[in-house]
């Protein structure tokens, strides 16, 4: 998915449901990872939008010994310029109280 089909998404959103918040966080793990995120009532109910934003990873170092006991490391090499995007729905779970990640295939019939 692209900014620009995660930005007609969000007016399509805004136009049509009852928004109840939309904004981004940014987080310093993995190379820094921006997450946009919408949360409305759909007609499925309480629904959450994730677009997540993070860089493309170019590399991947194992550090390890042979000796018994040792331990592994795996160091990744994040791209400057490159990034990858994911796009994830989650439906609020009123039994659990949580948000319960949508199954991407349920989408395609």
């Amino acid at each position: 998915m692209t900014i620009e089909r995660w930005e007609n998404i969000i007016n399509n959103i805004k136009d049509n449901f009852e928004v109840e918040e939309h904004g981004s966080r940014h987080e310093d793990g993995m190379g820094g990872i921006d997450i946009d995120f919408i949360i409305f009532k759909g007609p499925l109910g309480m629904m959450k939008l994730e677009f997540i934003t993070k860089p493309a990873i170019l590399d991947k170092k194992t550090t390890y010994s042979r000796r018994i006991g040792s331990e592994t490391k795996v160091d990744y090499i994040y791209s400057d310029t490159e990034k990858s995007s994911k796009f994830i729905a989650y439906k609020w779970n009123e039994d659990q109280e949580a948000w319960v990640e949508i199954d991407s295939k349920s989408f395609s019939s």
